[in-house]
């Protein structure tokens, strides 16, 4: 074989190697999700069934077969349609899940989300678990979609927080997305983000930022609450690469913006709500926090009704 037809060869070798190893990490990813997901499903159950179903093992016989739906009673964006079909075949991989529609799409009062078979007792004992994950992530994303269509037509984003459920966050943050919003950082552990206690342990923000750019690979970015302008200036000048308006007013956030420049993103964040997002994205940050849209979306309204035999 000649040198090119040798180097050719290799170079195929390595791409289907390369490939191999991408799927091969991208199935872990979603192993890694799932195993989380069933975490929060199987602590769910054990928490509601516990030693087991009174009413279910009193009143319903063993092995009857039954067929259920789930109904939405208002308006909404779904989202968990998967996490609802886990809850059930996780208590038994036998029972058929029919969805209806698909996470994202708008439903209409009176829509049949999905059609479950399986055994009575079973769709009985999944239900409460089932209709609270769903109810809850179809209210993040529908409160979710609110924010985003306010905002329409100018830059900015609208980004979650870690104002979220305990042990929910992985879940909630995805019905932001579904409802066309944007993750911030997930926790503690994938973004530094400078707040007031941060500036006040270190003995000042100028030293809070030089700390963590010392501390973290160059490939992350460093973020900085601040609550004037004053703060904001200081902080462009410590080389911070995203720099939080936290509950300034819209004047102040044009000063600031128009401070910032081109040097740094504007993230806005603070008691915003729907009456003030529009206002503020106007200020042309590029960002907005919205705690809301996890920590007081309202679960929507969805039942389960068994079919009669």
């Amino acid at each position: 074989m000649s040198g090119a037809g040798l180097a050719l060869s290799t170079g195929l070798a390595v791409a289907a190697l390369l490939n191999l190893w991408y799927k091969w990490a991208v199935q872990c990813v979603k192993e890694h999700l799932l195993t989380g997901i069933d975490r929060i499903i199987e602590n769910a159950l054990a928490e509601d069934i516990h030693t087991g179903d009174i009413t279910t093992l009193a009143v319903v016989r063993r092995c009857r077969a039954a067929c259920a739906i789930l109904k939405a009673k208002e308006e909404m964006i779904l989202a968990g349609i998967d996490v609802a079909a886990r809850v059930f075949h996780l208590l038994d991989e036998g029972v058929v899940f029919t969805p209806g529609f698909t996470d994202g799409d708008r439903l209409a009062t009176g829509d049949i989300i999905a059609r479950i078979t399986g055994d009575a007792a079973i769709l009985l004992q999944g239900e409460r678990v089932a209709l609270n994950l769903l109810q809850r992530m179809c209210g993040i994303a529908t409160v979710t979609a609110r924010y985003v269509e306010a905002v329409r037509g100018t830059k900015a984003r609208v980004v979650d927080t870690r104002k979220t459920t305990p042990g929910l966050r992985v879940l909630e943050k995805y019905a932001v997305r579904v409802g066309g919003g944007t993750n911030h950082r997930t926790g503690l552990y994938d973004g530094v983000l400078i707040k007031e206690n941060h500036i006040t342990a270190a003995g000042g923000l100028t030293e809070a930022v030089r700390r963590a750019k010392c501390y973290i690979p160059h490939t992350m970015k460093v973020e900085v609450e601040t609550e004037t302008l004053a703060q904001v200036t200081e902080a462009l000048a410590a080389g911070a690469d995203i720099i939080m308006l936290d509950n300034m007013t819209t004047a102040t956030m044009r000063e600031a913006v128009a401070l910032i420049g081109e040097r740094a993103l504007v993230e806005a964040s603070g008691g915003v709500n729907l009456d003030s997002i529009r206002g503020i994205a106007e200020t042309g940050v590029d960002i907005i926090s919205v705690g809301a849209l996890t920590h007081s979306a309202r679960a929507m309204d969805i039942s389960m009704l068994m079919e009669g035999s």
